[in-house]
């Protein structure tokens, strides 16, 4: 068997009477597809509920070695400027921070805060900024001196924070590692992602209802109007979704400055928190909490590709359904292609998924296929 090169995960997740993922309008998200509306859960909203998990078991973030990342048109004002406020005289923070700003965010950033792109920074980049904010503020007297300073700081600045990178093993933070960023102010700062998140949407036609609900005044008395205080609508829809992540093992790696085993700890909570984190508006009220039905996850060194054909044409909403109908495509891919990628995976359906000899294909709890899949990073080539 090859070196992995790509893990591939297949889910699929089943939600009722919840309202997952809003558009602008406040309804669910949508997609045609094969002639019919789906349900959709967007990407960004998939992994922001992972890397957000913050107090589950499998938090990313609680991984020894990890980094924190911070999302945010702020990170200077509240990060590296807001420290400084009431230690170091006024007008000399009020000239730093401009320079700051249009260091990170480029040259139009001190115009305001809408001017800004939203950055992802990782802590030690902003903990490098903090202090030489920290410094500059306690080497100059005044603001004339500060303009000075800074003139001759900004000149360097790209290639000190380049330096810092190229030291640190996450100075973008895991989430950067992960899902990537771009910064227009600076494309050196870019990175590239090497987890790839597809948008999940049901295998069958959208099961969408308008939610009438009103809000009664307690403390109404008698005299008063009769009637709710509040009446109001809102949509929930109900679906069994398909997703697909793909993990490029050796970007995922470089990425995680060269330390396997830091990257192997990545993928095993990863494979946790997909199959159990749920995305969710309005969870108050719908209470959207759901955990994989089934879990494919294909270890392998050819190009990924998702499975959504075999649902293609919309099914009924039923997991027997969809997990027999995910078996038959797959094995016409195995018929075809034979590029024989290794397999584990979970299911709750009463059938189980079947394939080639050669994939090892094994039912596992969620516990051994998480392990399972670690062990394919300590496999994995370099970059």
């Amino acid at each position: 068997m090859t070196a992995p090169r790509f893990l591939q995960i297949h889910t699929l997740h089943s939600y009722t009477a919840a309202l997952l993922n809003r558009d602008d309008t406040g309804l669910a998200k949508r997609l045609p597809y094969g002639g019919t509306m789906r349900t959709r859960i967007s990407s960004q909203c998939l992994k922001r509920h992972w890397r957000m998990a913050r107090h589950d078991p499998h938090a990313l973030d609680a991984i020894d070695g990890a980094e924190e990342a911070y999302r945010s048109r702020e990170l200077v004002t509240e990060m590296v400027i807001g420290p400084l406020k009431g230690r170091y005289p006024d007008e000399i923070v009020a000239a730093l921070e401009p320079e700051f700003q249009k260091a990170v965010y480029g040259d139009k950033a001190d115009k305001g805060k809408k001017s800004r792109q939203t950055l992802l920074l990782g802590a030690p980049e902003i903990a490098w900024l903090a202090r030489e904010a920290e410094r500059l503020a306690a080497e100059v007297d005044d603001a004339d001196m500060a303009k000075e300073a800074l003139a001759e700081w900004a000149k360097a600045f790209k290639d000190n924070i380049k330096a810092l990178r190229e030291a640190t093993a996450l100075p973008g933070g895991l989430a950067s590692a992960l899902f990537g960023r771009m910064v227009t102010s600076d494309p050196a700062a870019n990175i590239e992602a090497p987890v790839y998140v597809a948008h999940a949407f049901t295998v069958h036609a959208e099961e969408a209802e308008g939610d009438y609900f009103t809000a009664v005044d307690d403390l109404k008395r008698e005299e008063d109007d009769s009637g709710a205080d509040t009446i109001q609508e809102t949509e929930l829809t109900s679906g069994l979704f398909y997703g697909h992540v793909v993990i490029d093992l050796p970007g995922l790696i470089a990425n995680c400055g060269g330390q396997r085993d830091l990257a192997a700890r990545v993928v095993h909570n990863l494979v946790h928190l997909i199959a159990e984190v749920s995305p969710g508006a309005k969870r108050g009220s719908t209470a959207p909490f759901g955990r994989a039905d089934l879990m494919l996850i294909e270890a392998g060194d050819r190009q990924p590709r998702n499975l959504a054909t075999a649902y293609r044409e919309a099914i009924p909403h039923d997991r027997e359904e969809a997990v027999l109908a995910l078996d038959r495509h797959l094995a016409r891919y195995d018929e075809t292609y034979e590029t024989g990628e290794t397999r584990r995976y979970l299911s709750l359906a009463e059938a189980p998924l079947t394939g080639p000899e050669e994939s090892g294909l094994t039912k596992l709890s969620l516990k051994a296929l998480a392990a399972w899949a670690e062990g394919q990073v300590k496999d994995a080539p370099d970059a």
